[in-house]
């Protein structure tokens, strides 16, 4: 008997992070008895006095939002990180060990509507989130002690999004996070074994086979990744090997902006509601190293299993 992908417990790896994927597609077809969570309401205002993200309103103690019209980025009243801590470390016996970390965290409106979200918005509005997005990653990664710019979304309720406005945030720290780490060591063993990028090589495959590509444009594509370990996970890649924000020409920025409205657009349309989801860029690191091994990519984490209400 040969091993069937298809109903066979099996692993799978994942060539990105180095590491194996337990897969058993045949617990898809089991009754489902466990929770499901209520689906939220869909009408929201388009402005809400009680919002802390909506334009003209207050934040957290003396802050308040100006009455902006496009798209807002302002340091996190509540950061994660912060400048000023020092780098000291802390070591007893190799067991117990810290280390300071310094960063940055700021937050992105997309939109000064509070009742849209990134697949209702419009293209060009989309695309000026992009620009945002890049200067951003340019003006916190040019800074000596940021080695590393995260920028990612956090959508709906059962995400831990703990505000409805359309928005996102941005972590710039000094150490690079584990997760592009482990992709840094990656993608970098493979561009030194093969002289491509480890995602060039990928793409090639999935567009020869046309089995696990959800959408794409001149620029851009969107596969379900071969390794994936959530049923709606999406890996959006570009199609000419770059590694940074900075990198992308107009062109690319207008296809950024395209591709991203057509995979939210698609996953909203699964279960016909606002689709919740954890997502977020890899751009190559901003640690004033040549990084011709990385390759732009976006992860799509989507909690929802089979309907609007099981997660």
């Amino acid at each position: 008997m040969s091993l069937d992908l298809n109903n066979h417990s099996h692993r799978r790896w994942n060539p990105l992070t180095g590491e194996w994927v337990q897969v058993s597609p045949h617990r898809a077809k089991r009754p489902w008895q466990g929770q499901e969570e209520e689906t939220p309401g869909e009408q929201k205002p388009q402005y809400d006095p009680e919002c802390y993200l909506c334009p003209g309103n207050d934040r957290a103690g003396d802050a308040s939002n100006p009455d902006y019209d496009s798209t807002f980025v302002f340091t996190n009243d509540f950061s994660a990180l912060k400048p000023d801590v020092p780098s000291d470390k802390v070591n007893t016996d190799d067991l117990l060990v810290a280390k300071g970390e310094k960063g940055i965290c700021r937050v992105i409106c997309f939109s000064p509507r509070h009742d849209l979200t990134l697949p209702e918005m419009e293209l060009k509005q989309i695309r000026d989130v992009v620009d945002l997005w890049t200067t951003e990653y340019k003006e916190l990664g040019d800074r000596d002690y940021i080695n590393y710019v995260q920028i990612f979304e956090n959508k709906g309720e059962i995400m831990g999004c703990s505000n409805p406005h359309p928005h996102g945030q941005i972590w710039a720290q000094d150490t690079i996070p584990d997760e592009p780490a482990k992709e840094l060591t990656q993608q970098r063993e493979y561009y030194k074994k093969h002289g491509n990028t480890l995602l060039s090589d990928y793409l090639e495959l999935e567009l020869e086979r046309d089995e696990r590509v959800v959408v794409s444009n001149e620029h851009f594509v969107v596969v379900v990744p071969y390794w994936a370990f959530w049923p709606f996970e999406t890996l959006l890649i570009s199609r000419r090997p770059f590694g940074r924000f900075t990198d992308m020409t107009e062109a690319e920025k207008e296809g950024l902006a395209d591709i991203v409205k057509q995979i939210t657009v698609k996953f909203d349309n699964i279960f016909e509601v606002s689709f919740p989801y954890s997502a977020g860029f890899h751009p190559a690191p901003t640690d004033g190293k040549e990084h011709p091994e990385w390759h732009f990519h976006m992860h799509f984490y989507p909690p929802l299993l089979r309907s609007a209400t099981v997660k």
